[in-house]
């Protein structure tokens, strides 16, 4: 009975490969260099021929409405980012405009709402703070005016103090916080982490300052931040 070879695990067999291989013009590209990539897993070195693939047909009013109705099944858009897809694919380009009404006619496309339910679920399931809320959403093309009224409604009643303590439990898990932050550069890191989540300084600072009391030099960085 014969006995298959061992099979060499994957990193194996490029090195195998690059050993074995010809260096690049001992040979055209063809069938047998499309095997030998197969055969070993390796990526095709060459794109793909543009005729390969066709570009989408334009769409017309009725198409683009399709196309948003599966854009949005799949994700909840902004007008701007639905627009900016919109676009993409419009016949013509004011059939766009004529989407985006219709859309938000029937509460398909609402901004307002879009924003409410963003920062109320990276709020509750991300635990974040107020101003990172706002720079998610203007990086999702909503107003800045919006975003920032949004999230001060939403963060109105948020006890922020509570929200950083359950942060730090969070992301020091199994660490004893008190020890862990009587070294200063930990402490300046655990400050620029929670000011990264959109923290504020003030509430930052007092929070750390139940661990280290060497948290009360971080108040010159956060007056540095406010100033810029």
């Amino acid at each position: 009975m014969s006995i298959a070879p061992k099979r060499s695990p994957p990193s194996a067999r490029f090195r195998q490969f690059n050993e074995r291989a010809p260096s690049p013009g001992a040979f055209s590209i063809g069938s047998n260099l499309v095997r030998i990539l197969l055969r070993y897993n390796v990526g095709m070195p060459f794109a793909r021929s543009s005729k390969s693939r066709k570009p989408p047909a334009p769409l017309d009013v009725e198409g683009l409405l399709a196309y948003s109705a599966r854009v949005l099944t799949a994700r909840a858009q902004t007008t701007s980012e639905l627009r900016q897809k919109l676009t993409r694919r419009a016949a013509q380009r004011g059939d766009v405009d004529e989407v985006i009404r219709r859309l938000k006619e029937n509460g398909y496309l609402n901004d307002q709402r879009f924003a409410e339910s963003f920062a109320n679920w990276r709020r509750d399931n991300d635990g974040v703070g107020k101003t990172k809320v706002v720079r998610d959403l203007m990086a999702r093309r909503v107003a800045p005016e919006l975003a920032k009224r949004t999230a001060e409604a939403v963060y109105s009643a948020t006890d922020e103090t509570a929200l950083i303590e359950q942060f730090l439990a969070r992301k020091f898990r199994g660490r004893d916080l008190g020890a862990l932050l009587q070294e200063e550069k930990h402490l300046a890191s655990a400050f620029r982490r929670l000011r990264t989540a959109g923290f504020s300084a003030g509430s930052s600072i007092n929070v750390l300052k139940r661990y280290a009391a060497e948290a009360a030099r971080l108040e010159e960085i956060g007056e540095e931040e406010s100033s810029e």
